[in-house]
C-alpha cells in the first residue's frame, strides 16, 4: 500500500521510535489498557486521529486496514489508496481462506478455554470464531469496558467470560475435558499438561508469529498440531500395571512364595536344557 510505519511502540520501545512518533499522520491502538492515555494526547497536541484495532484473525486485520486508510484519506492522502485498500484485501483473505480451507474440517467445533486479557481476549475470540472453533471461556483480566462491551458482541452473551479463574478450577475444566486446548500464557502451561490437555503459548512470550492474515494462517496450523498430537492419545491411556488388576491376586505375598516361584523357574528351565 506504500504507507509508511513512522513509530512502532511496544513495551519495549526504542528512543528513536518514540521521538518519531509525533510526525505520523494517524495511529492504531492495539492495547487500550496501556496505550490509551498515549493516543489521546497525541491526538490533542499533535491532531493525530487514531482507532483501536487489531491484527488478530482475517476480518479484524481488514478492518483495521480499512480504518487507517480511512484517517489517512482525512488527513489529506489520496482517496485512490481506499480502492488499493480493498484490492489487496481481497487477494490477501482468497489466499488466507485457501490455506485454512484444510484446517476447518480437523478444527469444526473444538472447544478452546482463553486464559489471557486485555485486547487478546476479544480479538482471538473473534479470530478462532471465524474457523468454527468454540469459546468455552475466556479471560477479562486486563481488558477494559470496552473489550468487555466487544467481547459480548462477539459471544452474544457473557456466561464464557471470567475475570480470573484459580489454578484448581483451571485443572478441574480440563481434566474434566470441558474444553480441547487451553491457549494462555507460559505461567499456566503445567495446570494443562497435568491435565494432559493441549497447550498453546498466545502470550508475548510466543515462538511463532500470530498477526495478520499469515498470522492467522500459523496460528491455526499451531493449534491443530497440539490438539492433534499423538503423545495425548498415549499419555491419556491407564499405566499398564493399571489395566489388569486381577493379575495382583496372583503375585507372590511372602518371601517364602518368592523363592518357591524362583525354584519352579530353574528346575524347569533345567529340565528344557
Amino acid at each position: 500500500l506504500g504507507i509508511r510505519v513512522r513509530a512502532c511502540i511496544p513495551g519495549d520501545a526504542r528512543y528513536r521510535d518514540i521521538a518519531s512518533a509525533h510526525r505520523a499522520r494517524a495511529a492504531m491502538m492495539v492495547c487500550s489498557t496501556a496505550l490509551i492515555s498515549l493516543a489521546r494526547k497525541m491526538e490533542e497536541r499533535w491532531d493525530i486521529p487514531f482507532f483501536e484495532g487489531s491484527f488478530y484473525g482475517i476480518s479484524d486485520t481488514s478492518q483495521a486496514l480499512r480504518n487507517l486508510v480511512r484517517l489517512l484519506v482525512r488527513k489529506g492522502a489520496d482517496p485512490e489508496i481506499l480502492e488499493r485498500t480493498e484490492t489487496l484485501i481481497a487477494q490477501q483473505e482468497a489466499i488466507a481462506w485457501k490455506k485454512l480451507e484444510s484446517y476447518r474440517q480437523r478444527l469444526q467445533g473444538k472447544r478452546v478455554l482463553l486464559n489471557t486479557g486485555g485486547v487478546k481476549s476479544w480479538s482471538v475470540v473473534h479470530a478462532l470464531m471465524e474457523i468454527g472453533i468454540e469459546i468455552v471461556g475466556t479471560s477479562i483480566k486486563k481488558s477494559t469496558v470496552q473489550d468487555k462491551e466487544r467481547i459480548k458482541q462477539v459471544l452474544k452473551h457473557d456466561k464464557h467470560m471470567f475475570e480470573s479463574m484459580a489454578a484448581s478450577e483451571l485443572y478441574a475444566m480440563l481434566s474434566e475435558h470441558r474444553a480441547d486446548i487451553m491457549l494462555s500464557g507460559g505461567r499456566t502451561q503445567f495446570i494443562a499438561l497435568k491435565a494432559k490437555t493441549p497447550w498453546l503459548d498466545i502470550n508475548q512470550e510466543r515462538q511463532h508469529p500470530y498477526a495478520g492474515y499469515d498470522g492467522m494462517v500459523e496460528l491455526v496450523r499451531q493449534i491443530d498440531l497440539a490438539i492433534h498430537n499423538p503423545i495425548w492419545s498415549q499419555v491419556r491411556q491407564p499405566a499398564p500395571w493399571d489395566c489388569q488388576p486381577e493379575l495382583i491376586g496372583e503375585l507372590p505375598c511372602t518371601r517364602n512364595e518368592t523363592a518357591y516361584l524362583f525354584d519352579e523357574f530353574a528346575c524347569a528351565t533345567a529340565h528344557e536344557c
